[in-house]
């Protein structure tokens, strides 16, 4: 059944709004004349979300990939509470996400008060912290494509000998490759555009800490031209990353 003409004109509706119109503005009223100019003056803001961004989809892929693979196939009570402390960042607003890195991660906090280094206010802080918001969305990918993929292939390596791990790394990772890169690609999207763990936990420090989203909140009271810059670059990617990811999902629809 087709949605009645209502439906379609409240979907347009809200689609401008809240969607075409702001990034309609953000393109209109955006430096063309002097864009790598401005994008310049921010190099290493840049170079540093991209390192930050990376570093945390790599931490994010350790961790992540050993959950989903927990929470997908494991049998025992508490999964359920599980899945929801392994997505809890999803819901959780990212500022109350840096207070609580701060109080246990922190100089004072229950767990940093006995590290041998210090997190905040510090690069691998900042890693920390986007890992710690954006790892939900390889986990979720990640046992969305475990649970739908045929064992048939596992057991039939079972069979032959392999024990689970090695039938983990050369069969079933191989198989959800797909799924793992498009949870990679969200993982390192959400991360490059982290703004309130971040700033809370590890500070805003020029060459430090100070990523992409942090040089834009900053340039907009003392350069608007460059946060428009900035703010460009950011949608540039994350339309890169949609459409990467959509072209995966055809593809697979077409295997």
């Amino acid at each position: 059944m087709k949605p009645p003409r209502i439906a379609v004109a409240i979907a347009v509706l809200g689609l401008v709004l809240f969607l075409v119109l702001p990034l309609a503005g953000l393109v209109a009223r955006a430096p063309w004349g002097h864009l790598l100019g401005q994008l310049s003056g921010v190099r290493s803001a840049l170079v540093l979300s991209l390192v930050c961004s990376t570093a945390a989809t790599a931490l994010a892929f350790v961790f992540g990939v050993p959950l989903a693979w927990v929470l997908a196939r494991g049998s025992f009570r508490g999964r359920r509470l599980l899945r929801a402390l392994a997505t809890l960042p999803l819901v959780l607003p990212p500022v109350v996400g840096g207070v609580a890195l701060l109080f246990a991660f922190g100089r004072r906090g229950i767990i940093g008060a006995h590290l041998p280094f210090r997190l905040t206010f510090t690069t691998p802080g900042a890693i920390f912290a986007e890992t710690f918001v954006a790892m939900p969305f390889l986990v979720l990918t990640v046992e969305a494509a475990l649970r739908s993929l045929d064992r048939g292939y596992e057991e039939v390596a079972s069979t032959l000998g392999a024990g689970p791990l090695r039938t983990f790394a050369r069969v079933t990772l191989p198989l959800i490759g797909p799924s793992l890169a498009s949870g990679a690609a969200l993982t390192w999207a959400r991360a490059l555009g982290e703004f309130g763990a971040t700033i809370t936990f590890a500070g805003n420090i020029a060459g430090k800490t100070q990523t992409l989203p942090l040089a834009v909140y900053l340039a907009l009271e003392t350069d608007p031209d460059a946060a428009l810059a900035l703010s460009l670059v950011l949608l540039a990617v994350s339309i890169a990353v949609l459409v990467i990811i959509g072209s995966r999902t055809i593809l697979d629809a077409r295997k």
